[in-house]
């Protein structure tokens, strides 16, 4: 095969026809360009392409951030068993790290309310998982402004697992878990959200009964992992204060009775739920009210005593789900 590389002035071989001459000449006269100027133009075109896919993938991840900004659900209030109305503070709305979700749920035996008679909708507050609300979320969330940095809302947000929300509130409390009846899909709702990371505690509730009844939704969440005794040196209870000294801490009924326990619950038990890297994702304060111990917590009558340990425990767990 003949090489068509630039010939200059010199004689062609015999083989070429005239007109094959004349072409070779008006090729060899062109101005051209190096092999290097060829690899760099390729180079710029292929360097704008990434760039123009590069500016895609960052307005794809700005939209995406936005549109969960946008649907993050706005501060709301429903009517509770105890507190029809309550103060809401001034700053409810401000952006911070941390606020106090409250997970709504139906209540077993089909009740709407507990204690207070009559049959409701339980998306729409008077319900067993309203119990303390809303001054207990309030009074947490001052007590952790007060004695840690977190930056916390002033305003609690209630979550309801049907709307698929929790992702947005990453630690979750419940009350009166002996008194709930979680659906399937709230079950898996559950479960997905304390497996990404997120974290639940659960309070308030008592003896036998009510943890038989706690546990049937608890195992449709997990069937297959265990609830175990959290011992003294999970690091839980070290994350800001040291609790190995823990105790029973009652709710306001005790200022009627004089008993930290109810019906068949006389000791206190603090377990909990680990996923597969050894991280608690599953608080459980059985035999105990946390929740009256910081709805109290501004009480004189309520002993310090009770709301202080109420209060470290909650920070703890607070700052623990955030670090772990």
């Amino acid at each position: 095969m003949v090489s068509c590389a630039p010939v200059g002035n010199r004689s062609p071989p015999a083989a070429f026809t005239t007109g094959q001459v004349g072409n070779l000449r008006r090729v060899a006269n062109r101005p051209h360009t190096s092999a290097r100027s060829r690899a760099r133009s390729k180079n710029n075109v292929y360097n704008d392409g990434m760039k123009l896919r590069r500016a895609a993938v960052l307005a794809a991840g700005v939209t995406a951030l936005l549109a969960t900004a946008l649907a993050q659900r706005p501060f709301r209030e429903y009517p509770g068993n105890e507190y029809e109305s309550f103060p809401i503070p001034p700053d409810y709305q401000e952006k911070t790290e941390w606020t106090f979700a409250r997970l709504m749920y139906p209540p077993a035996y089909g009740m709407g309310r507990r204690r207070f008679g009559g049959w409701g909708d339980w998306t729409q507050g008077h319900s067993s998982w309203t119990t303390d609300y809303p001054r207990s979320d309030r009074h947490f969330s001052q007590a952790l402004r007060r004695l840690s940095r977190v930056h916390t809302r002033s305003a609690e947000q209630p979550v309801n697992l049907d709307e698929g929300d929790q992702y947005d509130w990453p630690w979750l409390y419940a009350v009166e878990v002996g008194h709930w009846n979680l659906t399937d899909d709230q079950a898996k709702g559950l479960r997905e959200f304390l497996l990404r990371g997120g974290f639940f505690m659960c309070d308030d509730f008592h003896g036998t009964r009510e943890w038989e009844v706690f546990l049937a939704s608890m195992k449709r969440v997990f069937p297959d992992r265990e609830i175990v005794d959290l011992e003294n040196t999970a690091r839980i209870f070290h994350s800001i204060y040291d609790l190995d000294d823990r105790f029973q801490v009652p709710g306001a009924q005790f200022l009627r009775s004089g008993r930290t326990y109810e019906f068949d619950g006389y000791e206190a038990k603090w377990r909990g739920i680990y996923d597969d890297k050894g991280r608690v994702m599953v608080a459980i304060c059985h035999n105990m009210d946390l929740g009256d111990s910081w709805e109290w917590a501004d009480a004189p009558e309520y002993p310090e005593r009770y709301s202080g340990m109420g209060i470290r425990i909650g920070v703890n767990y607070v700052v623990y789900a955030m670090t772990h």
